[in-house]
């Protein structure tokens, strides 16, 4: 029988057309995607919470499902509007379902908020592009999320925010030195969410789209000094998508296999599959 997703879309719509404006693919449509190309035959369905309180296909309960798969957003946790507060809900009730979840950024504060833990501002501000040196805790290098990955690895990233504090259920995998925990096993009602920091499901034309939407701030932290420097990047990273054997350019922008091949790059999600098989 094959596998039931449910692909929760954490974007606002308006959110979800500006990027899509930027030539980036809507994060939902990343995750299903993904789950097509590591489950092939599985039924996904997308829900879209941050719209409406009516997001769940007609008829369709949570038991339906196999797993939850969470993209980020650009919404805060922390803030008490419904397009947030709708996402705890889905997340409480997912646990109180026993239905598995895994995602990245925003799913895993959401995760965290929902079984008990909190979120904050990263102090070391936003992360964004590629993370460094992510190295997996003495828990991650046991961890079955974690087979078969390098010990210290490269990710795409992009965020402000992260996890305060992990809930009694909630144990750190992976870190390094811009986020404390870059992933995380969440326990809660007998019920398991994985969850990265980082993306997996990006690469590199969908970072080089995102840096382009959000070139001003971008600038105005200094990460560029300008939108012709901004715009040299984007090119490499473009330039380096459409060729991955330039081996120069990947040199020169730091980017190696943990980040080029899916392989690598999306063992995470290929390890949760496995606990569903």
């Amino acid at each position: 029988m094959s596998l039931r997703f449910l692909v929760v879309d954490g974007y606002r719509r308006r959110a979800r057309e500006k990027l899509a404006a930027a030539g980036c693919t809507p994060a939902g449509r990343l995750y299903e995607g993904m789950a097509r190309r590591y489950a092939p035959g599985c039924h996904v369905d997308n829900a879209y919470p941050a719209d409406s309180a009516d997001f769940l296909p007609k008829g369709a309960g949570l038991s339906d499902y196999d797993a939850l798969l969470w993209t980020g957003s650009s919404l805060t946790v922390t803030d008490d509007i419904p397009e947030v507060t709708r996402q705890i809900d889905l997340a409480k009730a997912a646990f109180g379902a026993g239905v598995p979840g895994f995602g990245t950024c925003w799913a895993l504060q959401i995760a965290a908020v929902a079984a008990g833990g909190s979120c904050r501002p990263n102090p070391n501000g936003r992360e964004f592009g590629i993370t460094r040196k992510v190295h997996l805790t003495p828990e991650g290098r046991g961890h079955p999320l974690y087979l078969g990955k390098p010990p210290v690895f490269d990710g795409f990233t992009s965020h402000f925010d992260e996890v305060g504090t992990l809930p009694a259920g909630g144990v750190v995998l992976a870190t390094n030195a811009a986020t404390r925990v870059q992933a995380a096993a969440i326990a809660h009602n007998g019920t398991v969410f994985w969850a990265l920091q980082y993306h997996p499901e990006y690469d590199l034309k969908e970072i080089a789209a995102l840096a382009r939407l959000r070139g001003d701030g971008l600038i105005d932290e200094g990460r560029f000094e300008d939108r012709e420097d901004l715009a040299k990047w984007v090119e490499a990273l473009e330039t380096l998508h459409r060729h991955p054997d330039r081996s120069g350019l990947a040199w020169r922008l730091g980017v190696d296999a943990d980040l080029l091949d899916p392989s690598i790059r999306c063992r995470e999600f290929v390890n949760f599959l496995a606990t569903l098989a």
